[in-house]
C-alpha cells in the first residue's frame, strides 16, 4: 500500500497525517508543539518518534512502509546552522523512506490549494507567503515582528495601539478605538497602557496579537482609523501576492491560483480590502478559499514530492477522510 506522511509543526501542537494515493485520510495523531527555539532542538525527536508511532499504529502501518514524508517545522531555514540537523533526524525514526524538511509555511500553502501550484498568504499572528510554479519555489515576509510581518494581528495591534497613544494625547481625533482599547487593558489611565504591554506583558507577542480584536471591533463601529489599519494590512498581505507571481514566473493573462490562512482572513475588512487589492494588481488572480487542513495539506505536499497526483478526484474538492 502507498501512504504518505506529513508533519505539521506548529507552537503549540503538531499534526501528524496519513493518507492515500486517493487522498484519504488514513490517521491522524498530535503531539506537543515543535517550536523548539524555547526549549532547545533536542525536543524534536522524541516528538517526532511519538506523533509517527501513534499515527502509523492508527493506520496499521509500520514507519518504514510509508512511501515518502514531508516534516514542516516552524523556523525551518531561519537558522542555517540548524537545518543540517533538523534534516538529519527524520531518518533516524522512518530508516530507508524518503522524506523532506522544510518550513511550516508549506502545510499551509499546500493545504489551501490542494497542492497545486499558486500562492498561499498566511496571517495570523506573523504573516508570510509561500508559492511554488513550474518547480520555482518563493518566500516572502515572515521576518519578526520587530522588522516584518507587516498585515499580521501583531502588525495590526501595534498600528492601533499607536493610534490609541495619539488619540490620547490629541495628536489624532479620538475615535471609538480609544474606548475599546482602555476596556480591553482595563486601562485606570490611559498611561497604563505602557505599564500593562511592557510591564506585565513584557512584549509578549501573542498578547499584543490579541489586542488586533479590538481594532476589529472598532472598525465594526465604524471609527475611521481602525478601519484604515485593516485596509491596509490586507494591502500589505496583497503585495506579497503581486511580488510573488512575477517572481515564481506567471505570465500576463495567465491565472495565478491564490488561497489563505489564519485569523486575519476571519475578518471581512481584511478579507473584502485583500479581494480589491487582487483585483487592481498586475496578474489575473484566481482567489480560492482554502480547501485542507495544513496536515492534511503536508500529506499532499509529501505526495507531490514523491511525484504523485490525486487524478481521481475533482479539482478544488477536499480530500476526505476514509470511512
Amino acid at each position: 500500500m502507498t501512504v504518505f506522511l506529513g508533519v505539521d509543526g506548529g507552537g503549540t501542537k503538531t499534526a501528524f497525517c496519513l493518507i492515500d494515493t486517493r487522498g484519504a485520510v488514513l490517521a491522524e495523531a498530535h503531539t506537543a508543539g515543535l517550536y523548539y527555539l524555547r526549549q532547545g532542538i533536542d525536543i524534536v525527536e522524541p516528538l517526532l518518534r511519538q506523533g509517527i508511532g501513534e499515527v502509523c499504529a492508527a493506520a496499521g502501518v509500520a514507519p518504514g512502509q510509508l512511501s515518502y514524508a514531508f516534516f514542516g517545522i516552524p523556523c525551518y531555514g531561519e537558522i542555517s546552522a540548524d537545518v543540517p540537523v533538523l534534516d538529519e533526524l527524520p531518518q533516524r525514526i522512518l530508516g530507508p523512506v524518503g522524506y523532506t524538511c522544510g518550513n511550516d509555511m508549506i502545510c499551509g500553502w499546500a493545504a489551501s490549494l490542494g497542492g497545486a501550484d499558486g500562492i498561499n498568504v498566511v496571517a495570523g499572528t506573523g504573516s508570510i507567503a509561500y508559492g511554488e510554479n513550474r518547480g520555482r519555489r518563493w518566500r516572502a515576509g515572515g521576518w519578526s515582528e520587530l522588522f516584518g510581518d507587516e498585515g499580521s494581528g501583531y502588525w495590526v495591534a501595534v498600528k492601533g495601539l499607536a493610534a490609541f497613544s495619539r488619540m490620547s494625547d490629541g495628536r489624532q481625533p479620538a475615535g471609538v478605538l480609544a474606548d475599546e482599547m482602555r476596556d480591553e487593558l482595563g486601562l485606570a489611565t490611559d498611561l497604563d497602557a505602557i505599564d500593562v504591554v511592557v510591564n506585565r506583558w513584557h512584549g509578549d507577542r501573542g498578547k499584543i496579537a490579541g489586542l488586533s480584536k479590538v481594532v476589529t471591533r472598532a472598525a465594526d463601529a465604524g471609527d475611521p482609523r481602525a478601519v484604515e489599519i485593516l485596509r491596509e494590512a490586507a494591502w500589505e498581505l496583497a503585495l506579497h501576492v503581486d511580488v510573488g507571481a512575477g517572481a515564481l514566473g506567471f505570465e500576463a493573462g495567465e491565472p495565478v491560483p491564490v488561497s489563505y490562512s489564519g485569523g486575519m482572513f476571519g475578518v471581512p475588512h481584511v478579507l473584502d480590502a485583500f479581494r480589491e487589492a487582487l483585483a487592481r494588481g498586475p496578474h489575473d488572480y484566481d482567489l480560492r478559499e482554502p480547501l485542507l487542513p495544513p496536515h492534511v495539506g503536508a500529506a499532499v505536499y509529501a505526495a507531490r514530492l514523491a511525484g504523485h497526483t490525486f487524478t481521481d478526484r475533482m479539482p478544488g474538492r477536499p480530500l476526505t477522510s476514509r470511512g
